[in-house]
């Protein structure tokens, strides 16, 4: 996750707060520590519960290597700043554009009568659904990351949403789908909301990933007392294919 643009941060405390600018690694040093896989300089979540990883820090010369024991050759990983200068034999992919988004205090969560908690034994009715809704990575084992919630018709999952990355004081809401048949009935906002009452309770802050050009959902979350903290370049490297080491930390 590529930071390319600062210009919202101003002089707020709550758009400066530094672990925004490396969520990832603060979940995976932090709160979710115990999923972690991976060492001091580099860290990922297991395959099955989420395609994040991060560093420490890209300025120590060792972080190459820790990346290559982490994912191996010929693999993805998130992708440095584009200040960094690649070693030799590392590539580039295409960036994405995205928005990272905060809460502010017109944000009021609030518990749904209806929302179910979802976990293991939902996880077939989650992954149907996240196919066909599209919200972003969910896999078999994402519900460990936190709460999920759901609403359900005659039995039937049509709406759910939940926690994502928990850096430091703040929780990422994620995987927010509706059902095709059942949009336009304010489920997803109910779930978000549902969401957001529980991390405001437990003394934290919600915040937000979305494609930028997913711009119903981004006024969807801005209505709801979200705003724009920055815009990101989501992007990866991959790491050399040969099988000799990174001539970079020896």
């Amino acid at each position: 996750m590529t930071i390319t643009d600062t210009d919202h941060r101003a002089e707020d405390p709550v758009l400066d707060d530094p672990v925004l600018d490396d969520p990832a690694w603060s979940a995976l040093s932090g709160t979710h520590a115990h999923l972690a896989e991976g060492g001091d300089l580099a860290r990922r979540y297991p395959a099955d519960v989420s395609p994040f990883a991060a560093v420490r820090t890209w300025d120590d010369p060792g972080v190459w290597d820790a990346v290559l024991d982490l994912v191996g050759h010929g693999a993805e990983f998130p992708a440095p700043p584009e200040s960094v200068v690649l070693p030799h034999g590392w590539v580039r992919g295409d960036p994405f554009a995205g928005v990272q988004l905060v809460e502010t205090e017109r944000l009021h969560g609030r518990p749904d009568d209806e929302a179910v908690v979802l976990g293991a034994a939902d996880v077939p009715e989650m992954l149907d659904l996240v196919a066909r809704a599209q919200p972003g990575p969910f896999l078999p084992r994402t519900y460990l990351l936190g709460r999920y919630v759901g609403i359900r018709r005659d039995g039937r999952l049509v709406a759910m949403a939940g926690e994502r990355l928990r850096p430091a004081g703040w929780t990422e809401i994620s995987a927010v789908a509706t059902d095709e048949r059942h949009r336009g009935q304010g489920l997803a906002s109910r779930l978000v909301l549902d969401v957001v009452h529980h991390v405001q309770e437990r003394g934290e802050r919600a915040m937000m990933h979305a494609s930028a050009g997913n711009t119903n959902a981004i006024r969807l979350y801005e209505s709801l007392g979200f705003r724009l903290r920055r815009r990101l370049a989501f992007g990866t490297v991959r790491t050399p294919v040969s099988t000799g080491r990174t001539p970079v930390s020896g």
